[in-house]
């Protein structure tokens, strides 16, 4: 007997049929008859079937399966890319105070990559993007002749130093069997 899912919300169940309709109409555009895709994609025509109807007990991998069959398997890759309500949520969590500095949403998307001249140790020359205000340029920390100093500046913590905060503890005597 086959698992129950979850039952879906009706508008996502839409999504899901609409979907399995889409695959169907590639399938039909490349002039490939059900059985030989299923056959292809390792599964039941039955399963195809339920899967072109947008069943929700049919599992991702046969989706993906099929969708490798059709060559359009690089499609999957573009879901979630956006995810516009992650990035909010993520950028209404950053730290602040003294050890971070708040840096609001605009001040985020108005930040540019910086062009090869300043990693190459020229000036920074900022690389705009269209639509953009002007970026915000921030030098990089670089390690001066003494590695002391950049430590210090930098607020880099060495293995040596962390190494250094543990007391070492006394060898426990093994115990001799008799």
């Amino acid at each position: 007997m086959a698992k129950k899912t979850a039952p879906l919300m009706p508008a996502t169940d839409e999504l899901l049929q609409r979907f399995g309709e889409r695959l169907r109409l590639a399938r039909r555009r490349r002039h490939l008859a059900s059985k030989h895709v299923a056959e292809r994609a390792g599964m039941a025509p039955m399963t195809l079937r339920s899967l072109e109807r947008g069943g929700s007990g049919v599992t991702m991998g046969a989706y993906l399966a099929v969708m490798q069959v059709l060559g359009i398997e690089r499609d999957l890759d573009m879901l979630g890319q956006a995810d516009p309500l992650g990035r909010e949520l993520q950028d209404s969590r950053f730290p602040t105070g003294r050890a971070h500095v708040a840096v609001s949403r605009a001040q985020i998307k108005q930040q540019v990559e910086v062009s090869a001249p300043q990693r190459l140790g020229g000036p920074p020359v900022p690389v705009r993007q269209a639509g953009t205000a002007a970026p915000i340029v921030r030098q990089r920390a670089k390690p001066a002749d003494d590695a002391g100093a950049w430590t210090r500046d930098s607020g880099f913590t060495s293995a040596r130093s962390l190494a250094d905060l543990i007391k070492p503890r006394a060898p426990v005597p093994k115990k001799r069997r008799g």
